[in-house]
């Protein structure tokens, strides 16, 4: 179903933006549904000629333009392949946006999406009931009896539910307005953006985060009234509601005592850099929310920049080492986390295509469950050929989908955050 054109809207993609693409499909290979299904209307260069047949008005914003801007992971590998500089994530972002604006998604659809991005993401304590919930059926035993008696199976959840994090019994909320002192030295004082999904289901990654900036000589501050950085929203087509959760940790996290805001995920941290293109248009928060994203640092970045401690302990075992996308592409950091495993001592062996899409995307692995599967197969044939004992990442999404990889293929490897391994050394 469709609705009337607004181009008043200032969310869509523009001439600016996707007239850079010169079609010259550098970008097929790198681009992960493409890879997959061979489709040139699921590649980047065929969804910007959708994009401009859509603002040309040749076509509609219907099912099968939704259908394959839907379809994209938003890695932006495309981006690093590109040689004319196109910048695709602005591209697509906008378009999403523009398809909340105008297409109206079945009624369940509709619901849930609005359920989960207005009302549980940015709201901490919708957020931790729900946690707890989940929680209980882990730890009661309910959710393997689902498992067993072939309910989860029956309801057509079988994969999406082995990528539910396990949940934390103490959240990181509780950490929430904390200050942690540097051990020794002072070397720098920092804000710590916790996450989200991330404080219910990785607290003790952030604890973890905590304990490395410490022993590098770091004051580390927990601001109160932090909030979800937006980027899920953002990556949805839920502009107006990122922005929103952007002025807010604008508010809560930019001082002038802070000489970064550190986060532990790649996706948090390429959207908080971006903050300046999303709020470019508000005259109240345009200047500040560029210097807030000037000051966005990866935790990886902000310890190779600060030059880290070595630690006494090495890691043993063959190891090695996926891209998260939007530390890789959207950030462009690669060097940073390679080279903590090397000062860990690490048998670090690169897997070929490192830098592809796991297919994991926020909630990607959900919404688009069966093709987000067969990417992951893509990734994990490409980690079964090293022969790993440990899988390393950077980012929190990963973490899982790597972890359903691992199950879903029967491998041994362990799946690590980079951060959790420097913790265990120190």
């Amino acid at each position: 179903m469709t609705t009337a054109i607004q181009p008043e809207t200032s969310d869509r993609p523009t001439w600016e933006l996707y007239s850079a693409c010169i079609q010259c499909g550098l970008c097929l290979n790198a681009c992960p549904t493409y890879r997959v299904l061979g489709t040139e209307m699921d590649s980047p260069r065929g969804r910007i000629y959708q994009v401009l047949q859509v603002d040309s008005g040749r076509l509609p914003v219907a099912e099968s333009f939704v259908t394959h801007i839907d379809r994209c992971l938003d890695c932006r590998g495309c981006e690093t392949a590109c040689p004319s500089g196109v910048q695709y994530g602005r591209i697509v972002e906008r378009a999403r946006a523009l398809i909340e604006h105008q297409y109206r998604r079945p009624w369940l659809e509709r619901k849930l999406r609005n359920y989960f991005f207005n009302s549980v993401l940015p709201d901490r304590r919708m957020l931790a009931r729900w946690a707890r919930r989940m929680r209980f059926l882990q730890t009661s035993g309910l959710q393997k009896m689902a498992r067993a008696t072939g309910i989860v199976k029956l309801l057509g959840l079988a994969n999406v539910e082995k990528l539910s994090p396990k949940f934390d019994e103490y959240f990181y909320f509780e950490d929430f307005g904390k200050t942690f002192p540097a051990i020794g030295e002072t070397r720098g004082r920092v804000a710590f953006l916790a996450g989200c999904i991330a404080s219910v289901a990785f607290a003790e990654l952030n604890r973890a985060t905590v304990r490395v900036l410490q022993q590098n000589g770091v004051d580390v501050f927990i601001p109160s009234k932090q909030s979800c950085c937006g980027a899920l929203h953002a990556h949805a087509g839920f502009r107006d509601q990122a922005r929103e959760l952007a002025r807010n940790n604008i508010r809560a996290m930019l001082d002038g005592k802070f000489d970064a805001i550190v986060t532990n995920a790649a996706g948090c941290g390429s959207t908080m850099k971006e903050y300046g293109d999303l709020l470019e248009h508000d005259p109240e928060f345009s200047g500040r929310a560029r210097d807030f994203a000037a000051k966005v640092k990866d935790v990886t970045e902000y310890l190779a920049k600060l030059g880290i401690k070595p630690p006494k302990k090495k890691i043993t075992g063959r190891v090695t080492y996926q891209d998260p996308c939007h530390l890789a592409h959207g950030q462009r950091i690669r060097s940073a986390p390679r080279e903590i495993l090397k000062l860990l001592g690490a048998d670090l062996v690169e897997m070929q295509h490192a830098d592809i899409c796991c297919g994991s995307a926020g909630t990607y692995n959900v919404t688009q469950n069966e093709l987000a599967m067969r990417i992951l197969d893509q990734k994990m044939n490409s980690i079964k050929g090293v022969d790993p004992d440990t899988i390393v990442t950077a980012n929190v999404g990963c973490v899982l989908q790597l972890r359903a990889g691992v199950a879903r293929r029967g491998l041994k490897a362990d799946v690590k955050h980079v951060i959790e391994l420097l913790d265990q050394a120190y």
